[in-house]
């Protein structure tokens, strides 16, 4: 057993932990990254057809109008992208005894794929990385507060015996701070915390899905993309039954396939208990239906399959005991730290945007990363920018009573125009939004001097003390607008809305934090442009 002090420990090496360890080295940063795999990328996952073109086995897209974080890292790192095929067109086929529909619709709305694959992106950042602060095949099984660091226990796999036998190994890890950027629910059910975490992030980890969990993905590699040539964009949804692939689409490599060979892609309709009872059989069941959808042709390449449900560092129990068609991400415990401070959630599913995607993972570790920046004496604010801040400050205080005006004006437009759902949850975000868009409107009025302010990651130096008034204003409106349903006889008769359960209450919470989050970057935005 061996025991090593570090400052930072980074656990989980996807693209969250990757992205996290690349800014952290930048700055100059002591860490060290572990994963649990041997292997880094997590979800991001690439094989390679016969040809050498590059197969995504795990995420595959990003969409450059509404993912700025991935944007601006693929362009950064110097990587190619392409637009997902999409032209030609769409089959849809409900009977497996009837021909597919044609249709002529987009699919992908505006998505883009790397050249070389996702994989491109973890090779780029794992390259610009120190090889000795990087440990594979690292398992962590405990994580133990003994005061002023983290006790990390990891099972490590050990080298092959004479015999060819692989033995395992323990060692220990302490670490000042410490990130958790793997999925929640994996940390729920595999590692051991001491002393316990706190009940409500406890339920948040189980509550909250791993993305592709219990998915698997199915990639055909053939020599040309004859459904191109068909007229077809290799887009195709099949809704019966006896699915096997529930959504296909054109996993070419390239925008001009001809010069690196071609592939259809699949997301398996099948259930993990219907993959593994039909496993030996899935080539036969997979060519047999691209060859139903696209010809005879489609039944000729090469299978490349990989099941998420078998893999131990992705799915957990409770994602095959509930898997979730359309999760949600972002539970506001998972961006609280914990053991006072020196414990930090990340992976996609913690985001605030773009949770489950790529997007998501790059969110998280921006999050991460202003966490974990090097605290230093801050400025002396000017006695301008002071003036501003108790102006600001004083208007602020002044918004409680019109924000509450505002949602009950609000929700009786609702009401008088006969809407029966989220009544509650529409009008609460309503009042927010006019009231950060005031906000805004005074931020932009003020005559502060952000000429002096240091930047941080993008961030003002002046934002969070220009903002502070601002904290706490969304909790603050929504306990006033729970009082105001519990005695308003105009909703009494909407026992969701009279009475709102612990759920619903989480959803209008999530939304607000979101809502807060755009508010501090425009705010920020703001800021920067007077400096």
């Amino acid at each position: 057993m061996n025991e090593t002090d570090i400052d930072i420990a980074v656990v989980g090496a996807g693209l969250c932990g990757l992205a996290l360890a690349r800014a952290l080295h930048a700055r100059g940063q002591s860490f060290m990254l572990f994963e649990a795999r041997e292997r880094l990328g997590g979800r991001i996952l690439g094989e390679y057809s016969a040809s050498g073109m590059a197969l995504d086995l795990g995420p595959t897209w990003f969409w450059p109008e509404a993912e700025p974080h991935m944007t601006a890292l693929v362009a950064e790192l110097g990587l190619e992208a392409f637009p997902q095929h999409d032209s030609g067109t769409v089959l849809r086929m409900r009977d497996p005894n009837k021909d597919a529909e044609v249709l002529d619709q987009a699919v992908h709305g505006g998505a883009q794929r790397l050249s070389g694959g996702m994989a491109g992106l973890v090779q780029a950042i794992s390259g610009s990385l120190p090889a000795q602060a990087i440990r594979l095949a690292h398992e962590l099984v405990a994580v133990t507060d003994v005061g002023v660091h983290l006790e990390l226990r990891f099972r490590c796999a050990g080298r092959e015996t004479g015999s060819g036998e692989t033995g395992e190994t323990e060692t220990v890890i302490r670490a000042r701070r410490v990130v958790l950027a793997v999925p929640p629910r994996l940390l729920a059910e595999q590692v051991r915390f001491t002393p316990a975490l706190d009940p409500e992030v406890v339920a948040a980890m189980r509550a909250t899905p791993t993305w592709m969990a219990t998915q698997a993905k199915a990639l055909m590699s053939y020599p040309q993309a004859f459904w191109r040539e068909a007229g077809h964009s290799g887009n195709a949804f099949v809704r019966h039954e006896q699915a096997v692939l529930g959504e296909i689409f054109d996993a070419c490599g390239g925008s001009d396939p001809s010069l690196g060979g071609a592939a259809l892609g699949g997301f398996v309709a099948m259930s993990p208990e219907q993959r593994t009872q039909f496993k030996l059989g899935m080539p036969m069941l997979v060519h047999s239906q691209l060859s139903q959808l696209f010809g005879e042709a489609a039944g000729q390449g090469d299978l490349h399959f990989h099941d998420w449900a078998n893999e131990p560092h992705t799915c957990a129990a409770l994602d095959r005991a509930e898997p979730a068609s359309e999760p949600e991400y972002g539970h506001p415990a998972l961006t609280r730290s914990g053991y006072g401070g020196r414990l930090h959630f990340g992976g996609s599913e913690s985001a605030q945007h773009g949770g489950g995607h790529l997007e998501g993972a790059l969110d998280a570790a921006l999050r991460l990363q202003r966490a974990l920046a090097p605290t230093r004496a801050p400025q002396p604010i000017s006695a301008l920018n002071a003036h501003c801040i108790e102006r600001f400050a004083a208007w602020a205080d002044g918004q409680s009573e019109p924000a509450l005006a505002a949602y009950q004006r609000t929700l009786h437009e609702r009401l008088s125009s006969q809407a029966r759902e989220q009544l509650t949850h529409y009008s609460v975000l309503q009042s927010l939004a006019e009231t950060y868009d005031a906000a805004l409107q005074q931020l932009a009025g003020l005559p502060f001097d952000a000429s002096g302010s240091v930047l941080e990651q993008g961030w003002s130096e002046l934002t969070a003390p220009v903002l502070q008034p601002m904290h706490g204003f969304g909790p603050t409106l929504l306990d006033a607008v729970l009082r105001f349903n519990r005695s308003s006889c105009a909703i009494s008769n909407f026992p969701s809305e009279h009475s709102p359960d612990p759920a619903y209450v989480d959803a209008i919470q999530r939304d607000m934090y979101a809502a807060w989050r755009t508010f501090a970057l425009a705010g920020n935005t703001i800021l920067l442009q007077k400096a």
